[in-house]
């Protein structure tokens, strides 16, 4: 059987202890920061934050790939008008404009 007597004196075993109750008291305070009402609170709102920031990144660069795709089909290579695509749309735009004037007018009158 193996001995197992300590050999360190009283001081060292002090010394041992004093540290050993320092890192558990910087381990405590640290576990206190932690489960602190403001800490889980903080916490939560920078997940909340972080996603909400993640979903308007994707959703501006969604955003970006439908105006580019729309934009494709009106405009050409060069950037001109395509004038067979902009007039039927642009005629569609003013019938509909036309259509809700005047039903907003029949309501009124």
């Amino acid at each position: 059987m193996a001995d197992t007597a300590d050999t360190r004196t009283p001081a060292q075993i002090e010394a041992d202890i004093r540290r050993r109750r320092a890192l558990l008291a910087e381990t405590l305070d640290e576990i206190g920061v932690r489960v602190h009402p403001r800490t889980i609170v903080g916490d939560a709102k920078a997940k909340v934050v972080s996603n909400i920031d993640h979903t308007l990144g994707r959703a501006y660069v969604e955003v970006n790939r439908v105006v580019s795709d729309v934009k494709a089909q009106f405009v050409d290579e060069e950037g001109a008008p395509r004038l067979e695509r902009v007039v039927p749309a642009a005629l569609l735009v003013v019938g509909v404009v036309g259509l809700l004037t005047l039903s907003t007018r029949r309501r009124k009158g």
